[in-house]
């Protein structure tokens, strides 16, 4: 064993190019790093130089680093999609042949409606692709008289249900969507990757804000990943943000919430305090959620700085046994056209006490992140993807 610790940290949508599929996804051009800092004023992310991610990601702003800290590569996502089941799961030694069905064009079916409607008891407004922030000022207004539920999706394969915490309790809302989880996987057809729920608080469509009560209701992982390989040989796999959501818990040993990227970092810092054995697997949903999808590109380059920061406290606690390993699952550039995630090659930046900068050659599936912590702590190997341990020493 040459890490007693691996911590694993997704920066959920940070994609560093357009990847070499991307036309099949409407993405050519896309590059979510790269455009956020060649168009920011000041843009300032000394650890992640210090790294090396300018070896990696094409941009005007930031040059390669002759004499990187970390060991960097660019991933290339074997999968098929752009989402975040497909990116997380392909980490963790996962190959999605088969998209998860999306209902972007044309809304979920009336059977489906109706069976949300007969159970919970209230009208469903809405059923169509929206962002969640614009389909609160639409509806919002309308939920908090009626009571209805708001019911949306994107172009993930997604059902979302947004509603007034002061009007549906959490309680029931929760229940609604886990109602929605039973009847999705029952029909194939209908089998979204994720029910999100959306509570949210506010009078007007001027003050309405979504909360961190965020709950996500995912498919169970379709084979065993490597956090089901680590828990089953007694390691540690601490799931912090949503990742104990994504994988539903299978694998998990023990989960912690977040309500922020900050509060994330926050929480994996904490951890460096912890004796245990194994994994850290924490994801950074803002990026994602709050600037990538809402195109906020200055936004998103004040969550990057702020992370860089926090990963700079990071490296600072950690113990020489200790290896750290920055992703992401997906991109979604702020400055593409659309809402949506865009298909990205992704980075690898890892960093220990002991190895020595380098960059590699590109990887050509994510799940190259899921074999190297295998290798690290001996056990069952995923079905794809190979492990660069040794260029980590």
């Amino acid at each position: 064993m040459l890490y007693k610790r691996i911590f694993v940290i997704v920066t959920d949508s940070m994609g560093i190019g357009e990847a070499k599929d991307s036309a099949k996804y409407n993405d050519l051009g896309a590059n979510t790093f790269g455009h956020i800092a060649d168009l920011s004023k000041n843009f300032n992310v000394p650890t992640l130089e210090w790294l090396g991610i300018g070896n990696i990601c094409k941009n005007a702003k930031i040059t390669p680093n002759k004499a990187l800290s970390g060991v960097v590569a660019r991933m290339n996502e074997l999968s098929v999609g752009k989402d975040t089941l497909t990116g997380h799961f392909e980490i963790m030694g996962l190959n999605v042949l088969t998209p998860y069905p999306s209902f972007t064009d044309t809304g979920f079916p009336d059977e489906l409606i109706k069976m949300l409607e007969d159970f919970s008891g209230r009208k469903v407004i809405g059923n169509i692709s929206a962002s969640g922030t614009e389909i609160l000022k639409d509806l919002g207004e309308e939920q908090l008289e009626t009571g209805a539920l708001i019911v949306y999706t994107s172009a993930d394969s997604v059902l979302q249900i947004a509603a007034n915490e002061e009007i549906i309790p959490l309680e029931e809302l929760y229940r609604i969507c886990e109602y929605a989880r039973k009847i999705t996987i029952e029909n194939k057809d209908w089998q979204v990757g994720r029910i999100i729920a959306r509570p949210f608080v506010g009078k007007t469509k001027d003050t309405f804000k979504r909360t961190t009560n965020r709950h996500d209701y995912a498919l169970d992982p379709f084979d065993e990943t490597v956090l089901d390989a680590l828990k089953n040989e007694n390691y540690d796999v601490i799931a912090v943000g949503k990742i104990n959501d994504i994988f539903n818990g299978k694998g998990v040993t023990k989960a912690i919430r977040t309500v922020s990227n900050h509060d994330g970092m926050e929480k994996t810092i904490c951890l460096l305090d912890e004796d245990f054995t194994g994994l850290c697997f924490t994801n950074l949903v803002d990026f994602d959620a709050l600037y990538g999808h809402r195109r906020d590109l200055e936004g998103y380059k004040l969550a990057i700085e702020e992370f860089d920061q926090d990963l700079k406290c990071f490296i600072d606690k950690m113990n020489d046994d200790d290896l750290v390993i920055v992703v992401a699952d997906h991109g979604n550039d702020p400055v593409h056209h659309g809402t949506d995630h865009t298909r990205e090659i992704v980075p690898f930046i890892a960093y220990s006490k002991k190895l020595t900068g380098k960059v590699l050659p590109d990887f050509n599936t994510f799940a190259c992140v899921g074999a190297t912590i295998a290798d690290n702590f001996n056990i069952k190997m995923p079905k794809i993807g190979y492990s660069v341990l040794k260029e980590l020493k």
